[in-house]
């Protein structure tokens, strides 16, 4: 049953609902706030198992933009006050740490952004730079010691970004890797550096904190990462025994970001985020970017219904989780956990009020009017 406890990795949540990962905005300063701390006490309170910061980075040009938390020794203090809040709640908390990669903004970080090759970054002045061998050893290094900093600030597990287009995710990719050394080239040098990531995390924190990982099925771009490609990494973690769980996601943050959201597609909200010229570049350009997907729920279980098949591994399933009964659809097709994101945006409370009536449903219309809130504080606008 959904809201009887479960196990992931060495944790015992109180039910199988977990708050995705969705960058809550509220960190201008880099470090925990009074409102990040609130956003995710409400989250507790409303009934989910896990909460799951967004986004830790492990390095500052790992941020997508300079007003994101990146784990260092200072950020420990305000994470243990969020820690013990959501504890309080009655729920476990997860830290997702990750590399943003080519997704990172150099204008705002005051740093290069780093990918697996050479490219005009759109984000920022100048180029993404090409990580060397020496950033990979860093990088690999710095997620383990983001798990073990989150550790100390007592979070219960760490979620390893893999996925949309950030900094693993750009390795998978035979698009955006084209490099001709041990990390480039054949899917198993692709999947390299992910491989390692997961090791070092694990060996660092596994058995004490849950060790996931937000997983591409698909990037949803031309010559990106597709599912049979996908699946085989997947296998490579499962056998590497590095993660007690997988969350799988889609999408690409700079290349096909509304793959993910389906529904509606806000340009001229996004574009009003942004001073001109951009803004105006953006209002007439913006729905090649922001393409438009029709929205169903459990819209990604179709694809996720392949990665069941084949590993034994726990997986997490995300994307247009609505009601009680589309919870049970994924227990009974095999998913040990479903994820929620827009759905608690506007209602916190979505779990208690689905435990004690099966009948009740998100109201969220996935009009994505959200989105665009990330740069100031991420929020449902319906209902704020």
């Amino acid at each position: 049953m959904v809201f009887e406890p479960a196990r992931l990795g060495p944790l015992t949540l109180r039910n199988r609902l977990i708050k995705s990962a969705t960058f809550e905005g509220r960190t201008p300063e880099a470090l925990v706030t009074d409102d990040l701390i609130a956003f995710h006490r409400s989250m507790a309170a409303g009934g989910v198992g896990m909460t799951t910061v967004a986004y830790c980075a492990v390095s500052p040009e790992g941020r997508t933009d300079r007003r994101q938390i990146w784990m260092r020794p200072e950020a420990v203090p305000g994470l243990k006050r969020l820690a013990e809040a959501v504890h309080a709640e009655g729920a476990a908390i997860s830290a997702q740490i990750g590399h943003a990669g080519p997704v990172a903004n150099p204008a705002s970080n005051g740093l290069p952004s780093l990918g697996p090759g050479w490219r005009i970054n759109p984000l920022g002045p100048g180029m993404t730079r090409r990580v060397s061998a020496l950033d990979i050893d860093r990088i690999v290094r710095a997620h383990a010691t983001a798990a073990l900093l989150a550790e100390e600030a007592g979070f219960d597990a760490v979620e390893i970004h893999m996925g949309h287009g950030y900094l693993l995710s750009a390795f998978l990719s035979p698009q955006l890797n084209r490099r001709r050394d041990p990390f480039g080239g054949t899917l198993d040098n692709r999947a390299r550096f992910a491989r390692e990531v997961a090791a070092a995390v694990y060996s660092a924190v596994g058995g004490r904190l849950a060790v996931t990982a937000k997983f591409n099925m698909t990037d949803g771009v031309r010559a990106g990462l597709v599912p049979t490609e996908s699946l085989a990494v997947a296998r490579l973690l499962e056998a590497d025994g590095t993660l007690d769980a997988l969350q799988l996601t889609a999408g690409s943050s700079l290349q096909n970001p509304m793959y993910l959201f389906r529904g509606g597609a806000p340009v001229k909200e996004f574009a009003a985020t942004f001073a001109a010229p951009l803004r105006w570049g953006i209002r007439l350009a913006g729905s090649r970017f922001l393409r438009e997907y029709p929205y169903r729920d459990l819209y990604l279980l179709d694809k996720a219904l392949e990665f069941r098949a084949a590993l034994k591994l726990p997986l997490i399933l995300l994307g247009g989780v609505s009601g009680w009964d589309d919870m049970e659809t994924a227990r009974r097709n095999g998913f040990d956990f479903v994820a929620l994101g827009r759905a608690l945006l506007m209602e916190p409370d979505l779990p208690n009020r689905i435990q004690a009536d099966r009948s009740v449903r998100s109201q969220c219309i996935r009009c994505n009017r959200c989105m665009p809130t990330i740069y100031t504080r991420t929020r449902c606008v319906i209902t704020t």
